[in-house]
């Protein structure tokens, strides 16, 4: 998708203000039968999210597995992005959440990594390395160092990420690539996210 594209500073792949936020993902839901399905009890909506006065996009089910966004929304599809880290703006709904990206090294493997907030160790396979990740109450920023990862997991180098799954339950302002890490200062005002000041 990207692969031909000049690649620099920020990528956005999903922004919860733009016309249409999952134009570049495709969305999973319960089929019939499926723990979720009833009562409409998994969704994928904007919503407005009242501590940051804005809409957002929100994925929850009680089957985190069943229900999640992907980026390309064809299979067959790769991103193509080189830019080495990957930053969710994503707020804890208090409930099991888990995200993959899927890369390609220097060596042309594929290898995922999976970081998910109910898992207590880190195991690294050949194909595909689990997590765990702690978040913080609320809107948290995750910054995730692809090539730190692949070069620790499997002593091969970053090459691009070829796609970005979300999995329930969580709520999405922004996800974006960078070349390198920007302090708030640097970031466009559109990349931060303004939480209300406590008096």
């Amino acid at each position: 998708m990207f692969r031909n594209t000049f690649q620099s500073g920020f990528l956005s792949i999903l922004y919860s203000l733009g016309n249409e936020p999952l134009q570049l993902w495709s969305c999973q839901t319960p089929k019939e039968g499926e723990e979720g399905y009833e009562n409409n009890e998994a969704h994928i909506e904007r919503v407005a999210d009242d501590l940051i006065s804005s809409t957002v996009i929100e994925l929850v089910s009680p089957n985190l597995s069943n229900t999640y966004i992907t980026c390309p929304p064809h299979p067959q599809r790769t991103l193509g992005i080189k830019l080495p880290y990957l930053v969710l703006i994503i707020k804890n709904l208090d409930q099991y959440f888990s995200f993959e990206v899927q890369v390609l090294d220097d060596k042309e493997e594929t290898r995922r990594f999976r970081a998910s907030n109910y898992q207590i160790t880190t195991r690294v396979k050949p194909y595909i390395t689990t997590m765990p990740m702690r978040l913080d109450p609320g809107w948290n920023q995750i910054i995730f160092n692809l090539g730190d990862y692949v070069k620790k997991g499997y002593g091969t180098n970053y090459s691009e990420t070829s796609r970005v799954t979300i999995h329930a339950n969580c709520r999405i302002r922004r996800i974006y690539f960078t070349d390198r890490i920007y302090g708030e200062d640097e970031l466009p005002a559109e990349f931060k996210l303004f939480l209300p000041v406590s008096s």
